[in-house]
């Protein structure tokens, strides 16, 4: 959003406010966005290309500059470099309103087309529509939070579209097979089919186990450090389908 500044009228665009309460007051600055990300992590070093007025406000918006006193007792200097270190280094980023909508929007987006990756319609095997799955989230009143990232926000989700929503919903299943000589596979049999959702074959051979069964993809990674650990390169795990659901 443009910030006017009343003393000359210059139209701050692409605008990151950084603000700090200090001393009882609250001081800003006004700077490029995504300058404030690089300074911070140390890809920019200059001040004067990450400022976009240098100057320290009490309120940019309003084109209120800090007094020197004011600066002088809350941060023990008024020289300004000084000053707008600080409030770089421990300032919070302000997003305005239509920027933080814009974030969300997209984050709600991201988080949809993960669910649609991660869950299918358990009467047909397939996914759902990334528009159909925003409909649900909606639906559901699922609310996603900036301060997360969409994948850690995938679960909730579909839990709560299951929960809340008119939407048919289910995690999708792999299907795997597993097979480790005879040995082992009386060995660790239990250990093996223990997360499994449906076990559709199990056939212990001469010499040789074999299972197949679904999972949640979660337990994939569980399975495959097993049979790492436990068979030492004698067993073997592959993937058949990915979307098939329990029950099909």
């Amino acid at each position: 959003m443009p910030i006017n500044q009343p003393s000359n009228q210059i139209k701050l665009t692409n605008v990151s406010i950084v603000r700090l309460k200090k001393g009882g007051k609250r001081f800003e600055i006004a700077c490029y966005k995504n300058k404030v990300q690089e300074w911070r992590t140390g890809v920019e070093k200059n001040l004067d290309d990450v400022l976009q007025i240098s100057n320290v406000f009490t309120n940019v918006s309003k084109g209120e500059v800090a007094k020197h006193g004011d600066l002088q007792k809350a941060f023990g200097t008024a020289d300004r470099d000084e000053v707008v270190k600080e409030i770089l280094k421990k300032g919070e980023v302000q997003v305005g309103d239509k920027e933080r909508e814009h974030d969300l929007t997209s984050l709600r987006k991201e988080i949809a087309t993960l669910v649609a990756e991660k869950a299918v319609d358990p009467s047909t095997q397939r996914p759902y529509p990334v528009g159909m799955i925003e409909k649900a989230m909606a639906e559901a009143g699922f609310s996603a939070k900036q301060q997360k990232t969409a994948k850690s926000q995938v679960s909730e989700c579909i839990k709560l579209l299951q929960d809340k929503s008119t939407l048919p919903i289910q995690r999708a299943r792999m299907r795997v097979r597993v097979a480790m000589p005879a040995a082992d596979g009386r060995r660790l049999r239990e250990r093996v089919v223990d997360g499994a959702e449906k076990i559709e074959g199990d056939e212990m051979g001469g010499d040789e186990w074999e299972v197949i069964m679904l999972i949640d993809p979660g337990q994939f990674r569980v399975l495959t450090e097993l049979l790492q650990k436990e068979c030492k390169g004698r067993g073997r795990i592959e993937t058949m389908t990915f979307a098939a659901t329990a029950g099909s």
